[in-house]
This record gives structure tokens, sequence and C-alpha cells, in this order.
């Protein structure tokens, strides 16, 4: 009686699971979503860079462009929607990446183009 038990249960438990079906299409699909955006958000995120850089340049406070490139990240989900017609497929997970990209690309640009400058503080 027992053998009978245990072999239901071990039976139950491997019929529990069942890889869903890949689709090939929606993924390509959102990977070339994916592609768009993250060039959307690499334009902001150089628009961002070298913006910070020319006004540090100029002579205003350091704080003037980080408040800038702050607004710009803030601001950028929203362009991204506006722009993309698909965003909504984005997961959390997405716009963290995206998110994270702008903003440590924004952070590298801005000071590699200040290490860079002569004239730079």
């Amino acid at each position: 009686m027992a053998k009978k038990v245990r072999k239901k249960l071990e039976e139950e438990e491997a019929a529990a699971f069942e890889f869903p079906v890949f689709d090939e299409v929606a993924f390509v699909a959102k990977e070339f979503e994916m592609m768009g955006a993250l060039l959307v958000a690499g334009t902001i995120t150089a628009f961002l860079g070298i913006l910070g850089w020319v006004l540090t340049v100029v002579g205003l406070s350091v704080y003037v462009p980080l408040g800038l490139g702050f607004l710009g990240l803030i601001a950028s989900p929203f362009v991204l929607r506006r722009v993309r017609s698909k965003s909504h497929l984005y997961t959390k997970g997405d716009w963290a990446g995206l998110i994270a990209m702008e903003f440590f690309g924004w952070m590298a640009l801005w000071f590699v183009l200040l290490n860079v400058s002569p004239h730079a503080l």
C-alpha cells in the first residue's frame, strides 16, 4: 500500500510542472524593441553628459548640471513611453536596466569630459 501511495505522489509531482512553449517570434520582437529603447536611452545619456560638461565648463556650480541630469533621468521613462509605441511590453527589470544604463552612462561621460577638458573647474 505504501508503494502505491509513494508512486502516485511521484507521478503527480512529475506531471505538475511543464515547460511553457517558447514563442520565438515574440522573443525576437521584444529584443528588437528593447534595442530601439536602448538607442533612445543612449541618446538621452549622451545629451545629458554633454550638457552637464558644457554647463560645468561655462562656470556654473556643479549642482546645476547635477540637478538637470537627475531631472533628465526622471523624465526619460516618460520620453521613452512617448517615443516607443510598444513600451507597454517592458517589464520592471527592463525599465530598471534602462534607467541604470542612463545614470551610469551620464555620470561616466560627464566625468570623462571634465577630465579631458583643459578649462574644467
